[in-house]
């Protein structure tokens, strides 16, 4: 019996480890098909670059929700950074564009992360999160740069998403005809952006009702 419990105990240390290595190997595995192809990528995609079976994949996450939600710190992590980096900036209209081009370009390199930052569909508690906390540290920079004359008025922070979104439709549907054309059109609508006699007024901005309930409409559904 002794023998028989030593041996038990022996193999379940690498046993243990092998289940790790597998789940590391599938989270590095989704991160890369994501942020290729979107959370609408399929988990048998996602095996197939983990050089897995597909059943291995859902032994360790029982589904996609899941998978998403081990993925989420410290990726959307770098969006809440990014607006902290914007804050320490020597100017809120400095600040603003430099939050507006680094997620920008994250998005643009990661359709995954982009989807789960401006959706409601995965994570919905933990985006709602991120969204609370970056949108006081965009509130911040748009007052500092509207206080500083740079900014236009009728903007506000619930329009800064919207931007985002309109850049990232740019990057992602461009991104196999020139690389970094977005960025053209994210220096348009910050010309726009920027207090000057003769611009054209605006209409309202978004309450936080719409705003919601756009993303919502947007978003894409847990499979």
């Amino acid at each position: 019996m002794s023998d028989t419990a030593t041996t038990a105990a022996d193999t379940a240390p690498p046993l243990r480890r092998d289940a790790e290595r597998n789940r590391q190997r599938i989270l590095r595995a989704a991160e890369l098909v994501f942020a290729e192809h979107g959370l609408g990528a399929p988990m048998d995609a996602v095996a197939h670059r983990a050089g897995v079976g597909v059943g291995t994949v859902y032994r360790r996450f029982r589904d996609k929700e899941a998978l998403v939600e081990a993925l989420f710190e410290a990726r959307v992590g770098r969006i809440i950074g990014i607006a902290d980096e914007a804050l320490e900036c020597s100017s809120g209209w400095t600040g603003l564009l430099h939050f507006l081009r680094e997620v920008s370009l994250l998005q643009a390199g990661d359709r995954g992360l982009r989807e789960i930052a401006l959706s409601t569909g995965y994570g919905r508690s933990r985006v709602a999160a991120l969204r609370t906390r970056v949108a006081r540290s965009v509130d911040q920079l748009v007052d500092r740069a509207q206080a500083e004359g740079e900014l236009r008025e009728e903007i506000t922070g619930n329009d800064i998403p919207l931007l985002l979104f309109m850049v990232g439709e740019v990057a992602q549907n461009s991104r196999g005809l020139r690389p970094g054309l977005a960025s053209r059109y994210l220096g348009l609508l910050v010309d726009g952006m920027r207090t000057r006699s003769g611009s054209t007024p605006l209409e309202q901005s978004m309450d936080d009702d719409e705003l919601e309930a756009f993303m919502q409409g947007w978003g894409p559904a847990p499979r």
